[in-house]
């Protein structure tokens, strides 16, 4: 299923999607990834997910397709799959070209590539249409809903939710101390009150003394 975290900037969804990433460690509390605690099964749960920071950077002397099979070879996967994956975002012709001079839309979109390199269970986008054209913004909706029939779990921040109306079922706002479940895909705003701040999936844990 796909899942939106919508709410202003500052709200903390990054820092959410770090900790479901497991690049983060709460304070107190845990949350699961594909049943994995992301504290005490870290490696376990990173295995189940891959993970498109919002500002995704890589060695600027590989080229685009050195990239991916950096990637491939890390995770045990075949490397004709890393030209596979940039046919699928288009970028082909620039897959001998060093990542350090694409432009921000084209890294993003060799981004959008290493994500789906793995073909993981679990997916987490933070705020992954800021840097892609007109063209791409419009075109990711529908290659992350595509994955989602085939069992798949996507998750998407953004502060930007007009944008991505209609892409998810259901959405998830934080209020203070607290996580909620937000409105319908149908109903999502077109603006997000400050106060209002979606979350990841977490569960709390009781505090030891």
């Amino acid at each position: 299923e796909i899942t939106m975290l919508v709410g202003a900037n500052g709200a903390g969804k990054s820092t959410t999607m770090k900790l479901l990433a497991g690049l983060l460690r709460a304070d107190r509390g845990t949350a699961f990834i594909a049943g994995h605690d992301v504290i005490h099964a870290r490696r376990e749960a990173q295995r189940a997910l891959s993970y498109l920071p919002q500002n995704p950077e890589f060695h600027p002397r590989l080229t685009s397709l050195q990239v991916l099979n950096f990637y491939a070879r890390l995770r045990g996967i075949d490397r004709a799959r890393s030209e596979a994956m940039l046919e699928q975002v288009g970028l082909t012709g620039a897959a001998r070209e060093r990542s350090g001079a694409l432009s921000g839309g084209m890294r993003q979109r060799l981004g959008i590539a290493l994500l789906l390199l793995p073909d993981a269970p679990v997916l987490l986008l933070d705020e992954p249409g800021l840097s892609l054209g007109p063209g791409w913004r419009a075109r990711l909706p529908n290659m992350l809903n595509a994955r989602a029939p085939r069992g798949q779990t996507v998750r998407i921040t953004t502060h930007l939710a007009a944008e991505w109306n209609g892409v998810a079922p259901r959405s998830l706002r934080r209020q203070p101390g607290r996580n909620e479940r937000g409105p319908a895909h149908y109903e999502l705003p077109t603006r997000v009150r400050a106060s209002q701040h979606p979350a990841g999936h977490t569960r709390r844990r009781p505090r030891h003394p």
